[in-house]
């Protein structure tokens, strides 16, 4: 039996800074476009706007928070990398 993972510092931090590096890794290696990442911007804006409907329950602040945060990886991938925009239905 394995012993449960103990963070000594604050988790939240740590989830960040892998899922900013994922996320550009995935971009820099041509896995994600830059379409795919306004995708997920706009999810997560939709889980932001409304909580109480998301089939995934999450606090309304930090959906607003998560929000913000991606809208800043997907600008910084943007401009690092770029490609092409999804196209506007």
């Amino acid at each position: 039996m394995t012993t449960p993972l103990r963070l000594e510092a604050d988790p939240e931090d740590k989830n960040l800074v892998i899922l900013q590096s994922l996320i550009c890794l995935l971009r820099e290696k041509n896995i994600l476009s830059r379409a795919d990442i306004e995708d997920l911007c706009a999810t997560v804006q939709r889980r932001a706007a409304d909580p109480t409907t998301d089939p995934m329950p999450c606090q309304a602040k930090a959906a607003r928070e998560a929000a913000a945060e991606v809208a800043q990886i997907g600008d910084y991938i943007g401009r690092r990398y770029g490609g092409k925009h999804r196209r506007a239905i």
